[in-house]
């Protein structure tokens, strides 16, 4: 596969720097109307969390997906900005303790290192509930049928049928619950539900902003979802090529608890080819939109072929 483009990756870190500047505003220490108080606290391990770090590839994809259909502006990067909220709010909550217990993410002390367990608890309580004021707000659109239609596929993307749901099925593959022996159908299920429902919601919300017809929205959606399944084989694969170092977080852990990925099942060549099957499918999916598409083209690619 051809690399990314210097064009694709500039458009990408100035979508992130636009992302950042965004969440900033969003995480102020001041209040916003109807709220009483911000305590300091809570907001500091709240930008601890969400700032500084990472590529911003949820709100990069609503926002592209919402270009390719005409939208762009303050909406698709408000839609952008709520997936990245959610998204940190699912870290703050898969580093914890009873959870991976992990002490590093993006390089830096987890929040319940950083703070306390009891703080990045509400943490992710507090990122995950801003994150659905900031979808329901008119700010975001105008239209309060797109507004619900935004909350609600973000709910059932990030809840007990999809993230939460995975989060479930991934402890129950460490056999806390019970033995637990895992074929390719079920870590395909449990990768699909854990980390691709919200990224394919990512390009879904764009899709949503940009008023797509049933077909295109259809068709984002599977692209979403290849997009999805190819970021976690290729997720697997770094986890074992990597070190913890390059990634910013510690590596090895599904090995250490004996957990089965794709990388185990196919084998490492195999799941790179599984990695060339998704791409392939990912760009068939956007033969409808032609040369109008080729960054989300670029983006699944850049998905497979990233370093850390």
């Amino acid at each position: 596969m051809m690399p990314s483009t210097p064009a694709f990756t500039t458009r990408l870190s100035e979508a992130a720097r636009t992302v950042e500047a965004s969440l900033e505003a969003l995480l102020s220490d001041k209040a916003a109307p109807g709220e009483i108080a911000r305590p300091a606290r809570l907001m500091a391990a709240m930008r601890h969390a969400a700032l500084g770090g990472g590529k911003r590839l949820r709100p990069f994809l609503t926002i592209e997906a919402a270009r390719l259909l005409g939208a762009e502006g303050q909406g698709p990067l408000r839609a952008g900005c709520a997936v990245e909220l959610l998204h940190c709010y699912s870290l703050v909550h898969d580093d914890l303790p009873s959870m991976d217990d992990d002490d590093l993410r993006r390089g830096r002390p987890t929040v319940h290192k950083a703070y306390d367990e009891a703080t990045a608890i509400l943490v992710g309580d507090a990122l995950q509930t801003l994150a659905f004021e900031v979808l329901a707000d008119p700010a975001t659109d105008t239209d309060p049928a797109i507004r619900s239609d935004l909350v609600l596929g973000l709910a059932r993307a990030s809840g007990l049928g999809g993230m939460v749901g995975g989060q479930l099925l991934d402890l129950s593959a460490e056999g806390r619950y019970g033995p637990a022996e895992m074929g390719e159908a079920d870590v395909r299920l449990l990768q699909m539900m854990k980390t691709g429902a919200i990224l394919t919601f990512s390009v879904e919300a764009g899709a949503i902003l940009g008023r797509a017809d049933s077909a295109a929205r259809q068709s984002l959606v599977e692209y979403g979802r290849a997009l999805g399944a190819a970021f976690q084989v290729a997720d697997d694969i770094l986890d074992r090529e990597a070190s913890a170092e390059a990634l910013g977080k510690r590596t090895g852990k599904d090995q250490e608890k004996g957990k089965a990925t794709l990388v185990d099942l196919l084998g490492m060549e195999g799941a790179r080819r599984e990695c060339r099957q998704l791409v392939e499918k990912a760009h068939a999916s956007l033969e409808r939109f032609g040369v109008g598409a080729d960054t989300l083209r670029e983006a699944v690619r850049f998905v497979v072929e990233r370093q850390v």
